[in-house]
Parts: structure tokens; C-alpha cells; sequence
């Protein structure tokens, strides 16, 4: 299937720059492939939406029932956390660049599901449930465009009777919107060498929960943030969010940093620990949760962003790292992004060119109002994961404050790779996490269920382990077998017998597409890669 540019990954980004690509030659023939069972279904985030860059995409988005549009943000909190207490930290007295006002919060995945209708009516090609699982390349090593996972295998590698090959969609050009840590464009990242003049990435873990609560404690527009307890007592760090929303309900959710040193961490249950807060907890009683899911997030900052164009290609969105960790936002850089890579692309096929690096897209991303927003943040998450919260958190706002006048420190922080940050288990002590009571905490395979994850039993498993013997010698010998407290569904598990060598087990149909364990093996021995098309989440409004 030929056409100009196909875009992997149907998200804000992916969207946005099919969008604008027709917005500038309703000709150009575009293709957006898309894992999930529908556009959304993938799509995990807080959410509070700043509407800079939908103002410039779409700008009456307003007045066209875009679901965002619901709920403004009408109040603003940020709560120092102590186990018992709280410090409300007014917003008058942070950063500028801090403030909501002028946000909306609401459901990122309802956004797309918008932005995908608005996408069709242009003449783009949505197509859901096609997970891109190979890029094609041409003789001179430029990349041709992509095929689509195959439909139809046996977990033994057999084809079963509704066996359909993959499609392979050859492009002009090939935009690469995977989300975080996505398996494709960390080939790409890999085979270019795009990460050769900036620091690594990393990431933290996302859980998020949606909750319809008492009418009574519900507030439209609110939107508080934390930080302290209890990653404070785990000597790591993160913070957690708490938005009122639309329709009664409020999104919840904590951000654990994915380079904690103890192996014995469970992001998992510092959530659940985080909701029996006394002041988290008040406003959760008497409601009830309706939903589940949990996805890494890019926290690397300016100094990670990597090369993002290469021949026949380009990174948009969170599959490049545009997320502003102190603001806890990255879906308007993610769509500006895509709007930048569109514009400097069909510049390019409208000069007969095709399968070369338009670096002018690079180029304009690094003059734009992202790299002006990013810098002044670019010391924040080194600050507090070197200095720990508190002395951390006080640095990165030093530094936000002088970079907002013009005066910042000319330094930039140093990043390590989230696994190589994890240290053996016999230097730390197991974490008693208390047991859940079923209404305010809960456990993992319960909670799974709540994110309507879903895959054909009778696939080949999409979670690779390239040497089992390495798995059960260090990931499970010298650090504890981390893996079955990293992942937030229960995939991994080590079943020990007496007289037995230890097996790790692989519930792969628990997965909801994280990727954290693609990132925290401690021996990069696990790799993510895309399940049968429409496998994973089905997340309703999240």
C-alpha cells in the first residue's frame, strides 16, 4: 500500500501531524496506524491539557464539542506530603511557569478519539487495531515505510485459520509517534545512532486510577499535585496527582522515578500507600473506582532529546521526549511536535524530495516555543533525582526561577539509564507494603481488570527474554527478581519449588503496555515488542 506519509502511533502527536498535513495539501495521502483496539484505547495520562498547541491546530476546537473543552481549571493546589499531614505550597509564591490557568483537564485518550474524527473528515487513513511491527528499508539504508504485525499465529508459531499477513505501507516519509519507549523507534534511535550528542533517556511510572466520588466533595476543575510521602521512606521520588474532572469523577494517579536504587520497590503499592494519605483518602471515601492502567512517561528533558530526523524519518511526540516534568505536561509539546514534523515534511514532498533526513524539521523543533519552554526546565528533574526531594525540589526551583529571568545556571545535569541505577539486593531491605482493604487500596490482578486488558490466548509471547539462564542467575540472584514488583499488572512471577530450579513465568496477557520492564531489567534482557493488533488496554476515558 503506497502513500506519502504513514504515521505509527495514533495518539496527540501522530493526530495532529496527520491533521496538519492535510490542513496544508488536502492531496497528500496519509496513514495512521494505530496498536490499540480503537483510537484512545491506549491512551493514559493525568490529564491537564494546556491548549497552546490545539489553539494553533484546530482554533475553534472550542465551539466543535472537543471533549477538553468540558472542564477549565478553576483551582490549584501543590501539597508537600509528610505520612500524617500535608503543606499547601501556594502557587503564587512557584515558578510562572507552574500555573495551570488557563488549562483544562479532562481525558487525553477522549481528546484523541476527537482528534482522530477530525483527522477522518480531513481524508486521513485512521486504521485501529494495526500495530506496526517491522520498518522497511531501502538499498541505500533509508527507511521505506513499515509492515503490520501478522494476524492469526499460534503461540508455536503456526498460522491459524484466520491467518492474514501483515501490510506492508510504503511511504515517502515515516513519522514515528509510538508513545514512550517505543519498540520501533528505539530500533531507530539505535540504528542511526540518534542519542550520540545527548543524555540518556529516562523515565518514571505512571498508575493512574479513575474514580466516581461523593457529589459533595467534587469540585470541577480542581487539580492538586504532591510530593514527599510516602516515596520518601523508599529513598526514591516522584509525586502524585488528584484532578477533579467532568461527570463526578477524578483522576488519580502517582509518578514513581524509575532510577530508584532499591530493588525491592513496588511502584505498584507506593500507589496504594499514597491513597491511604489521610487528606487523599478524605476525598476518596464513599466513591468508587472505575478504572485502572499505568504507562512510563519521559522524564529526561531537554538534554535527552535526540536527533529526531534520519532518512526516510522522523520522532514526534513522546517517542522523541518533550515532557515538562515540573509541569507534569507533555501532550501540547507532543502535538506541537507533530505539527512542526508536518509542515517541514510536506515542504519536502512538495519539493520532489522523499527518503532523505529533513533535518529542517529538527532544525525549527529547536528554535520553536518547546526548546524555550524545555530549557527553563531542564535542571528540575536532575536536581531532585540527584539531590533527593526536598534539598532537589528547593535547586530546581532556584534554578526554574533564574532561568525565567534570564539568569539560570549555565550547567546541565547529567543523566544515568534507569537500570543501570538499580543496585544489588543484599544492600537493602525487603519493603513491607501494608495489605490492601479492598476499598481505598487494592491488589494488582484486581486491578488489572479494571483496565479491560485483553489478548488472544493463542499468540506468541510479546515479552522477549533473549537468555532465561541470565534471568534466573542476576535479575532473580543478585537483585531479588525485581521484576515482579516493577510491573504494575503482574506479569512476571519466579515460581520456586523446593529441590527445583526456579522458573520465570510470563502471564504476557496481564500486560498493559507500560514498557517499564523494557526499561528497569537490570540487564536489558527483557524487550517490548507489539502483540497481535488490538491486544492490551481498552482504557474507556483515561
Amino acid at each position: 500500500m503506497p502513500c506519502d506519509v504513514v504515521i505509527v502511533g495514533g495518539g496527540p502527536a501522530g493526530l495532529s501531524a496527520a491533521i496538519r498535513l492535510k490542513q496544508l495539501n488536502e492531496e497528500l495521502e496519509v496513514v495512521v496506524l494505530e496498536k490499540g483496539s480503537e483510537i484512545g484505547a491506549h491512551i493514559l495520562s493525568g490529564a491537564v491539557v494546556d491548549p497552546k498547541a490545539l489553539d494553533e491546530l484546530l482554533p475553534e476546537w472550542r465551539t466543535m464539542d472537543c471533549p477538553m473543552a468540558q472542564t477549565p481549571v478553576t483551582d490549584n493546589w501543590h501539597w508537600a506530603l509528610s505520612k500524617s499531614g500535608k503543606t499547601s505550597l501556594p502557587h503564587a509564591f512557584m515558578p510562572p511557569l507552574m500555573s495551570n490557568h488557563g488549562c483544562y483537564t479532562g481525558s487525553l485518550g477522549n481528546l484523541t478519539r476527537w482528534l482522530a474524527e477530525q483527522a477522518e473528515g480531513l481524508g486521513v487513513m485512521v486504521f485501529p487495531g494495526f500495530p506496526a511491527a517491522e520498518v522497511m528499508f531501502g538499498e541505500d539504508g533509508a527507511v521505506t515505510g513499515v509492515i503490520t504485525q501478522d494476524m492469526g499465529v499460534a503461540a508455536d508459531g503456526s498460522h491459524k485459520g484466520d491467518f492474514q499477513p501483515g501490510m506492508m505501507i510504503e511511504a515517502k516519509y515515516t513519522l514515528f509517534a509510538e508513545g514512550a519507549r517505543g519498540n520501533l523507534t528505539k530500533q531507530m534511535k539505535a540504528r542511526f545512532d540518534l542519542e550520540a550528542n545527548c543524555e540518556p533517556q529516562v523515565y518514571g511510572l505512571g498508575i493512574k486510577e479513575l474514580w466516581d466520588i461523593d457529589p459533595a466533595k467534587h469540585v470541577p476543575g480542581r487539580v492538586i499535585h504532591t510530593q514527599g510521602w510516602p516515596l520518601s521512606e523508599s529513598d526514591t521520588w516522584g509525586g502524585g496527582f488528584l484532578y477533579h474532572q467532568a461527570g463526578g469523577q477524578v483522576a488519580l494517579g502517582f509518578v514513581t522515578a524509575l532510577d530508584y536504587k532499591n530493588p525491592y520497590v513496588s511502584p505498584f503499592h507506593e500507589f496504594q500507600r499514597w491513597k491511604q494519605h489521610p487528606e487523599i483518602r478524605a476525598i476518596l471515601e464513599g466513591g468508587k473506582r472505575v478504572a485502572y492502567g499505568a504507562r512510563v512517561i519521559n522524564e529526561g528533558g531537554w538534554q535527552s532529546v535526540p536527533q529526531l530526523a534520519f532518512p526516510g524519518g522522523a520522532l514526534i511526540g513522546c517517542a522523541a521526549g518533550f515532557v515538562n516534568v515540573p509541569r507534569i505536561k507533555g501532550s501540547h509539546t507532543a502535538m506541537k511536535s507533530g505539527m512542526l514534523a508536518a509542515e517541514n515534511v510536506a515542504a519536502a514532498i512538495a519539493a520532489g524530495r522523499e527518503h532523505d533526513a529533513v533535518m529542517e524539521y529538527d532544525a525549527a523543533l529547536r528554535e520553536s516555543w518547546i526548546a524555550a519552554e524545555l530549557k527553563l526546565v531542564k535542571n528540575a528533574q536532575p536536581a531532585v533525582a540527584k539531590f533527593g526531594n526536598e534539598i532537589g525540589t528547593v535547586l530546581a526551583g532556584a534554578d526554574m526561577w533564574m532561568r525565567s529571568l534570564k539568569i539560570g545556571l549555565p550547567i546541565t545535569m547529567k543523566h544515568h539509564r534507569d537500570y543501570e541505577e538499580l543496585q544489588r539486593a543484599d544492600l537493602h531491605q525487603p519493603i513491607q507494603y501494608p495489605a490492601p482493604d479492598g476499598k481505598i487500596s487494592f491488589d494488582r490482578l484486581t486491578s488489572v481488570s479494571y483496565s479491560f486488558t485483553n489478548h488472544a490466548e493463542d499468540q506468541p509471547n510479546h515479552l522477549k527474554v533473549a537468555d532465561m539462564e541470565l534471568q534466573r542467575v542476576s535479575e532473580l540472584g543478585v537483585f531479588a527478581g525485581p521484576s515482579t514488583r516493577y510491573c504494575p499488572a503482574g506479569v512476571y512471577e519466579w515460581l520456586i519449588e523446593d529441590g527445583e530450579e526456579p522458573k520465570f513465568q510470563i502471564n504476557s496477557q496481564n500486560c498493559v503496555h507500560c514498557k517499564t520492564c523494557d526499561i528497569k531489567d537490570p540487564n536489558q534482557n527483557i524487550t517490548w515488542t507489539t502483540p497481535e493488533g488490538g491486544g492490551g488496554p481498552n482504557y474507556p476515558n483515561m
